[in-house]
């Protein structure tokens, strides 16, 4: 008999992949990808194309802002930081940095948003009208300066001018007749505003409340001799806190007083800053994902945040009624301002595309809009702007000789174009309406007419 042998199998073990070896390689790979994704770049031509690219469209960075401190220097720690650089002050928050320029805008020297600079010493020929207000009135997302409500304001207003020199008979006499008829027929024409260069001054300033703008006000416009004085707001004040007098830089408390967190938030910040500005997440945000900003982040100015703009909201009737008294009591100190210097003051409620709901032509985009923002964010805001509504006709019974208030919060509601890009900010076409009517508000002031020659019977 034979013995059955066992029949041995020798399999040699799979040593497991060493853990070591894929940490080593995912870094190996990923420089090969991006070296890779370069090449592929020049080859097609496109170098320059994505190196500009900063992970969104170009016009909101270009509109973001940067806030720099007394050495010029952005604050580090503080994220999305743009193009439009603003130096804090003690005074009105932060301000814009003077003599800085965009493909979409240009600052001049005083931190307005003109081509030319505004001379404390006002030429004898000149009026000056200044338009006061947040992101809105400062035009985010136009294309240029002409396209703001100040540029087309002041192209109307020369417009005036010009065709009052050009059809005198057109526009009422200054010297008005005596006999009943003739007179009938002179006051039914169009009264004459005075001769004169006119120009409009933007120095609206992304994210402002009323608080930044009365500073503004006292301190920074008034030495310039206005000669009349628009504000457009209401927004921002809704959104702001009612413990916060003015917005600020944001975060700049905690920053001050905890830097050694915000050392920490910097680095992270840099190595994040370093991963996505690689040719390869570039290339795939670029060309695959093309990330679009929600609405809320389009439609905040300052307040670097990403939460949904109904989170910024008041959170009960207490709070909202203590955001719009300090708006009322803001634009009343406002109005005290001017008063002595008998300079017209206009105030405006600043237009939000809740006001378009009840528009059958609304453009596709602005139902897209709507819709992110949202059933509870459409109540609550409207609920607001209601509240500002009431406050502004407190204003305007309490000083009927001293200020002219507007509501624009659905000036747009038969309009058919698009009148939004976000929840506040306007198109060229919608800032053509709105200094249309702030065109009208003005010329009917007194303080702009030409007196007549007698007083009107």
């Amino acid at each position: 008999m034979f013995k059955s042998r066992r029949r041995r199998t020798y399999r040699k073990r799979r040593r497991p992949f060493p853990l070591l070896t894929i940490i080593l390689a995912i870094p190996i790979v990923l420089i090969l990808l991006e070296l890779s994704t370069r090449l592929l770049v020049g080859v097609m031509g496109k170098t320059a194309e994505l190196a500009a690219y900063e992970g969104e469209p170009a016009i909101v960075n270009v509109y973001r802002l940067k806030f720099l401190n007394e050495y010029d220097q952005p604050y580090q720690g503080l994220s999305e930081q743009g193009r439009l650089a603003a130096h804090r002050s003690l005074a009105v928050g932060y301000q814009l940095e003077g003599e800085q320029t965009s493909n979409f805008w240009q600052i001049n020297p005083q931190g307005f948003r003109d081509t030319e600079p505004v001379p404390l010493d006002k030429p004898n020929s000149e009026f000056r009208i200044f338009l006061l207000g947040g992101s809105t009135a400062f035009g985010q997302w136009n294309p240029s300066n002409q396209a703001t409500i100040a540029a087309q304001l002041e192209a109307r207003l020369k417009e005036r001018v010009a065709q009052q020199q050009r059809s005198p008979e057109k526009y009422r006499p200054t010297d008005l007749p005596f006999y009943k008829p003739d007179l009938e027929k002179a006051l039914a024409l169009p009264p004459k505003i005075k001769d004169g260069q006119y120009r409009v001054i933007n120095a609206a300033v992304p994210g402002y409340a009323s608080g930044n703008e009365l500073a503004q006000l006292a301190l920074q416009i008034l030495p310039y001799q206005p000669d009349a004085i628009v504000v457009l707001d209401g927004y921002m004040d809704l959104l702001l806190p009612s413990d916060r007098m003015a917005t600020d830089i944001p975060h700049i408390e905690t920053f001050l007083s905890n830097a050694s967190g915000h050392f920490w938030t910097h680095l992270s910040q840099e190595l994040t800053s370093v991963v996505t500005n690689t040719y390869l997440i570039k290339a795939i945000q670029y060309w695959i994902v093309r990330p679009q900003p929600s609405v809320s982040r389009l439609s905040l100015a300052a307040l670097n945040g990403t939460a949904h703009l109904a989170n910024y909201l008041p959170v009960n009737s207490e709070e909202l009624q203590e955001r719009v008294t300090r708006y009322r009591d803001r634009h009343k100190q406002m109005i005290r301002l001017v008063t002595g210097a008998r300079i017209p003051l206009i105030i405006a409620i600043q237009p939000e595309i809740t006001g378009r709901g009840g528009n059958q032509q609304i453009s596709l985009r602005e139902q897209e809009i709507l819709v992110e923002l949202g059933a509870d964010y459409q109540t609550r805001i409207q609920d607001g702007y209601v509240a500002l509504a009431k406050s502004l006709d407190q204003l305007q019974s309490w000083y009927p000789e001293n200020v002219k208030t507007l509501n624009f919060y659905d000036v747009y509601n038969d309009f058919s174009d698009r009148a939004f890009w976000d929840a506040i900010h306007l198109t060229e076409e919608a800032n053509r309406i709105l200094s249309e009517r702030l065109y009208q508000t003005l010329t009917a002031s007194s303080e702009l007419q030409v007196p007549p020659s007698r007083p009107i019977p």
